[in-house]
């Protein structure tokens, strides 16, 4: 297969007339803080749309509102203006009903539990029987390579290894979105490239639709199906970009001529010379 084939979920979705409904829409929102210096705007008039199964990542300078934009997707923060729709209803309760998982930077493990109680959190925190879904825990740490560690305490395992009980986490309650922000940021290049690909691994098995964000415009275009790039003051959408190449993604696509043509293309979009790409 052409490594430029139109990605399977694109594809569907390109080819479709009657295009499934939006999982996540954000509708004209605007989010203003109250800050030192008087009002700030750290979102102004963002629209998107992100289609079900799809992996979506946000690039963006500092201070463009990418996490914010996370954070109303998640229903942890509301907009001032505008509104946000996950399956056509309110964030809040799609993530109370264990329906939206989120995986942050920092993977906030309780040190005092093991990965297995780590992973079982959220069904506590909903109410539900650890009990019943053992086996399912089980499954979530051998998905994210961690088996012979179930017992292991936070304080045993590398920064890698954290973070893929942090995404297994985020996966307990089989939620229908997943929102990730910056999972990988603070490991080093080799071993976020490593994550990279078990990431694009979990996601392909599961095809949870997803929003990435992230710093890297190499990240961005090797994970996603499309990437949306936002400019800062005020945070606004510059550009949405499709990403053409075919799922797996080895590695070696990273190496090509077409993957660093898209890299540029989107560099030139987020540093304002995309007139010149």
């Amino acid at each position: 297969m052409n490594s430029l084939d139109m990605p399977q979920a694109a594809a569907v979705r390109l080819g479709s007339s009657a295009p499934e409904p939006a999982d996540v829409a954000v509708d004209h929102i605007s989010k203003i803080f109250d800050g030192a210096q008087g009002k700030l705007t750290a979102l102004d008039a963002v629209s998107l749309k992100v289609q079900r199964g799809a992996f979506t990542a946000i690039i963006g300078p500092s201070g463009c509102g990418k996490s914010t934009l996370l954070r109303l997707v998640a229903g942890l923060e509301d907009p001032t203006l505008g509104a946000v729709y996950v399956r056509g209803g309110d964030p809040k309760d799609f993530r109370a009903k264990g329906e939206l998982g989120i995986a942050f930077q920092d993977p906030a493990l309780l040190p005092w539990r093991s990965v297995f109680k780590n992973i079982a959190l959220p069904l506590q925190v909903l109410g539900r029987s650890v009990r019943d879904q053992t086996d399912t825990i089980d499954e979530l740490i051998e998905l994210v390579g961690l088996a012979g560690h179930r017992d292991s305490l936070p304080g045993q395992l590398s920064g890698g290894m954290r973070q893929r009980v942090a995404i297994a986490r985020s996966l307990m309650t089989d939620p229908s979105v997943l929102l990730l922000d910056e999972p990988f940021g603070a490991l080093d290049q080799i071993l976020r490239r490593a994550m990279n690909l078990e990431l694009q691994r979990i996601w392909m098995q599961r095809q949870t639709t997803t929003l990435l964000v992230t710093h890297g415009i190499d990240e961005a275009v090797f994970l996603a199906d499309e990437v949306v790039v936002m400019q800062a003051k005020p945070g606004r959408i510059a550009e949405i970009v499709p990403v053409p190449f075919a799922r797996p993604r080895d590695p070696a696509l990273m190496s090509t001529p077409e993957f660093h043509a898209l890299c540029d293309r989107l560099g030139a979009i987020l540093y304002g010379d995309a007139g010149d790409a």
